[in-house]
């Protein structure tokens, strides 16, 4: 049987809804399941269309370099330059498949970065809530809707409690739109169409169940799903920086070579065809043409290696961020600590409890802590314990032996109690059947859930903040001192519910606020929820790097507290609660920020005023959330970091990153690999300029001094296309330097090319230019041709390249190591390429006729690789020097105590 997709299911009462598609109030059966799945396909969208790959390989073509070089290139063939034209085109055709190779590379990587943050759907089958994937929803689901999730397909609301969703997507609404059960006109607008909701809209409040009436393409999004196509460039604020360092270069280099050209035919008597040629040649040579394609690869592999360690990352310039960040805000459950709650400890006002064991697992006792009996105390707790199973959504689930909990961390808590108390948890939530609720909201933080006792009496059950039900107790209840057993359990770092009742007069239907007034306390219970102790190591990571890390919470000052010590979060972790905060202007909490560890109570509001605070500091942030209201603070943060396990949609959308295990330590981790991202861009670029440079330089002083060329343009073109694919790409796979998170942060107006970076770009330069042209006039003056010269030359600019490599790997120690001598897989792959070409370059008669090389003898090479030696120990000494005058300012080691009084 397969419904009318244009039937008007808006029109239907919920029961014609249901019986349409066999469905019932307790969901599908696994047989239906599987029968609908293969009816209906999975419920996702068409792909949308991609780019012609012909399209993406032209699109290569599209740089200022390029263009030049193309010129170049069409210069040498009208000169009957037929090699060095030929030499150009390579060079420019191999960086265009380099360039489109890694590029779809990473946007295959970005996809599958997408599909790891895969969204999942809460569905009752059987009778049991189910979290699934999206894609697995098939028509006749039931559905249930939370405050913060994307409706997963349309849906006919069955029942729905204070339910608003944002449509402005497909209704172009700024306002949520306020959502009921009654149908609506059969010709309704889709923007009146109240009793629906459709898939890709956000829940902003209540909670609902909804009757799927249609998945995939059917949805209503999907019949505009073009709408929704979106492709992810790969263009960041450092890709954009190096475009206009290519224009800038490229008009630099036009102008200089046309000022040279008019030297070398009137001022030294070139001839202008030779000239011209000479002019090109310099030109190629100080082009960085692989330098964008290079650098893409570099951010490209830091994705990859992020999502390897649990962090997956939305939008590329968040890498770029990552390595910067110097402020962590973070929330606690979950992240600092395991989220596995287990209640520890119970008060019912007159009699306390422990509670053993760990985790959800139900194994564990109840034993009295006040000096009485086991039974008597365990007796005096049955109320509280009920009504904790009650006024619960959470499911129990036993998966290989393993306890986990289907709903909120605290309710799995309080079922695990339950059991280990001897309830038959299923047989009392069918004793006491559940009427009506009224969801927890942030706004009144509390829940509530009306029940019909076996003996027909209605009840009300209610658990929260203490302070917000003891504001709704009874007078005697109120005046009753729970203080003493607030204050133990918020210093032992417990997270604390009140639990209350009310018992009605008579039958009733719903739940109005009304009549939540003179409650009867049953109690309190604390919870426990231990740090992580990666977090901690984490922690102690970023104090070492001088990242300051504010945990912000909605707990208890002192259970915050308590927690901060257990993490080491500072020496002397200072708090404020949300209402401190409030009472402060933004000049006064820019001020105190830094020294505040703990955000204790804090709304999502409160993070947005810490966030803007901190920036207006110059700090760069990233920020930790999980809800629809942490959206705002996500969005401001440099680097919004969103929980994929926990979290919501919508929170996921305005992050930047997502972690997949709700862990801090992955944050951390994420930073690190940020920061060698970072480095391995600069070193990328340290290591091009300079060598470009020295074969620019060797030319152009050729020119100045009219003397016959070292190189010709074939021989330095030569060299650009073997040493950029190769040395230059093996930086962007680098592992992170000793000590990368023993350094400081960046400041945010860093520039990409440091004073000293600047220097070594200069330095190399000129050091390569000046053993290029040593090693030339030393083989005129023992005599070899000019052809074995030349050949010197290049073999001697591509030994100084592979030395300098060495070198450059490490920017911030000496390179003087087991490990920086032997290399990477990367390096030792590029290293025996290089090699086999250069051999082939100066030995194979057929590249010898090519380029116009000779054969060198062993004497020769030993001469090169010697000079090679000499290059990169002076510079391994000019590093040292460098660094002991604090000429290298980001590679001072951070003082601890420093780092720790910071913040």
């Amino acid at each position: 049987m397969k419904p009318e997709g244009a039937r008007p299911w808006h029109s239907l009462p919920p029961e014609e809804a249901l019986s349409a598609f066999q469905s019932c109030s307790s969901g599908l059966d696994e047989q239906n399941i599987e029968t609908r799945r293969e009816q209906y396909g999975p419920n996702s969208l068409p792909e949308p269309p991609k780019v012609n790959p012909l399209k993406r390989f032209l699109a290569q073509f599209n740089n200022a370099l390029i263009y030049f070089l193309l010129v170049s290139a069409l210069a040498a063939l009208l000169l009957d330059h037929v090699v060095d034209a030929a030499v150009i085109l390579l060079v420019v055709v191999v960086n265009a498949v380099v360039g489109f190779v890694q590029e779809g590379r990473a946007e295959k990587a970005l996809s599958g970065m997408r599909n790891l943050i895969s969204p999942h759907a809460f569905v009752l089958r059987n009778g049991h809530r189910h979290s699934i994937a999206v894609e697995e929803v098939v028509p006749g689901d039931l559905v249930l809707l939370d405050p913060g999730d994307r409706v997963p397909a349309d849906l006919r609301l069955l029942r729905a409690r204070g339910l608003a969703i944002e449509e402005a997507m497909l209704t172009g609404e700024s306002v949520a739109a306020e959502k009921a059960v009654a149908p609506v006109s059969p010709d309704a607008p889709l923007a009146e169409r109240a009793c629906m909701a459709f898939s890709g809209t956000l829940v902003t409040k209540g909670q609902a169940t909804g009757l799927v009436v249609a998945t995939g393409s059917e949805t209503e999004i999907g019949k505009i799903s073009g709408m929704l196509g979106s492709v992810t460039h790969l263009v960041t604020p450092l890709l954009r920086q190096i475009d206009r360092f290519a224009h800038w270069l490229t008009f630099v280099i036009l102008g200089c070579g046309a000022a040279l050209f008019a030297f070398a035919v009137m001022v030294r008597d070139f001839a202008w065809d030779d000239a011209l040629i000479a002019v090109v040649a310099v030109s190629v040579g100080a082009i960085p043409e692989g330098l964008p394609a290079v650098i893409t690869i570099t951010l490209a592999i830091g994705v990859q290696r992020m999502a390897g360690r649990k962090a997956v990352i939305r939008k590329l310039p968040a890498v770029e961020t990552l390595g910067a960040t110097s402020v962590i805000c973070t929330d606690k459950t979950g992240t600092l600590t395991r989220n596995e709650m287990t209640v520890r400890h119970i008060m019912t006002g007159e009699r306390e409890l422990l509670a053993e064991g760990t985790g959800y697992d139900p194994a564990g006792t109840l034993s009295a802590t006040d000096g009485g009996d086991d039974m008597s105390a365990q007796e005096a707790a049955q109320t509280i314990i009920r009504c904790g199973i009650l006024c619960n959504d959470a499911h129990l689930k036993e998966v290989d032996g393993n306890w986990a909990v289907a709903g909120d961390p605290m309710e799995g808590a309080l079922i695990s109690l339950g059991r280990k108390a001897g309830f038959d948890v299923e047989a009392l939530r069918q004793e006491w059947l559940r009427i009506d609720e009224v969801p927890f909201d942030a706004a009144y933080r509390f829940m509530a859930t009306l029940h019909r006792a076996p003996d027909g009496t209605h009840v009300i059950f209610l658990k929260g903040a203490p302070e917000a039900l003891l504001s709704r107790a009874c007078d005697a209840d109120r005046e009753r001192d729970w203080n003493d057993f607030v204050h133990r359990s918020a210093s032992e770092g417990e997270r604390l519910l009140g639990f209350a009742m009310l018992e009605l007069p008579g039958a009733q239907e719903r739940i109005s606020f009304e009549d939540l007034e003179g409650l009867h306390m049953l109690g309190l219970m604390g919870f426990v929820d231990p740090p992580r102790e990666e977090a901690r190591r984490a922690i102690a990571e970023c104090r070492s790097a001088g990242i300051a890390v504010k945990m912000i919470t909605g707990d208890h000052v002192a259970t915050a507290k308590a927690i901060a010590r257990q993490l080491d979060l500072a020496d002397d972790p200072q708090a404020m609660t949300g209402a401190e905060l409030e009472q402060l202007s933004d000049a006064e909490l820019e001020q105190v920020v830094p020294s505040i560890s703990v955000f204790a109570r804090a709304s999502p509001e409160h993070k947005l005023r810490i966030v803007q605070a901190l920036q207006t500091r110059g700090e760069i942030v990233a920020m930790t959330g999980d809800g629809v209201n942490d959206a705002p603070s996500l969005k401001q943060a440099d680097v919004g970091t969103a929980m994929g396990v926990g979290g919501t949609e919508v929170a996921r959308e305005a992050a930047e990153m997502v972690l997949l295990d709700d862990n801090f330590a992955s944050i951390v981790a994420a930073v690190n690999e940020g920061r060698t991202v970072y480095d391995n861009i600069r070193k990328v670029i340290a290591w091009t300029l300079p060598t470009n440079g020295g074969e620019g330089i060797t030319i152009v002083l050729a020119i100045l001094a009219g003397f016959t060329l070292p190189m010709t343009a074939t021989q330095i073109l030569w060299i650009n296309l073997v040493t950029a694919i190769s040395l230059g790409l093996a930086l962007a796979f680098e592992p992170p330097e000793p000590g990368v998170m023993a350094r400081p942060p960046r400041r945010r107006d860093t520039p990409l090319l440091s004073p000293f970076l600047v220097w070594r770009v200069l330095l190399v330069s000129a050091l390569f230019a000046g053993v290029a042209l040593a090693i030339y006039f030393g083989a005129l003056a023992m005599g070899d041709d000019l052809a074995t010269a030349r050949t010197m030359v290049v073999n001697m600019l591509v030994v100084a390249e592979i030395f300098y490599l060495f070198n450059v790997r490490y920017l911030h120690v000496a390179s003087l190591s087991l490990r920086g001598i032997v290399g990477t897989p990367a390096v030792l792959l590029a290293l025996a390429f290089v090699i086999a070409m250069q051999l082939a370059f100066t030995y194979l008669p057929f590249m010898q006729a090519v380029f116009d090389t000779r054969p060198l003898n062993w004497i020769q090479g030993s001469l090169i690789i010697g000079a090679g030696i000499v290059l990169f120990a002076f510079l391994e000494a000019e590093k040292l020097l460098m660094r002991h005058l604090g000429h290298i300012e980001d590679v001072a080691l951070p003082d601890s105590d420093k780092i720790s009084s910071t913040y």
